[in-house]
């Protein structure tokens, strides 16, 4: 067998092990249940990696209660280091997407804040 050949199959089985690994690695999403009760007017979407879909709404709770008034933020929370990007801004509503990160553990939302 060529070296080429070799080559070609160790990059090939290179490729496929990423596939197979890359999905695992996503944040799996949870279920928001009552949108309008985590502190906000509305949560969309959840998404947790390395902990529960209970702990990381308990964590988004707390990311809130942490916001002063409705157009504040909050960078740290439970041991968590919290950034935020809004978007979608009006007068009267503004959308925004959380990532909060503790080590391995993450947990993202985006909610909808009337102003």
């Amino acid at each position: 067998m060529s070296s080429r050949l070799i080559a070609g199959a160790v990059a090939l089985a290179a490729a496929g092990l990423l596939l197979l690994v890359a999905p695992a690695a996503q944040a799996k999403p949870c279920k928001v249940g009552n949108d309008r009760s985590y502190g906000t007017t509305y949560v969309l979407k959840i998404g947790v990696k390395g902990v529960s879909c209970r702990s990381g709404k308990a964590l988004i709770r707390a990311f809130h209660d942490c916001r002063p008034g409705k157009k504040g933020r909050c960078a740290r929370v439970s041991g968590y280091s919290c950034t935020e990007r809004r978007f979608n801004a009006i007068p009267t509503s503004y959308d925004s997407d959380v990532t909060c990160t503790k080590g391995s553990r993450k947990v993202t939302h985006r909610y909808t804040q009337f102003t």
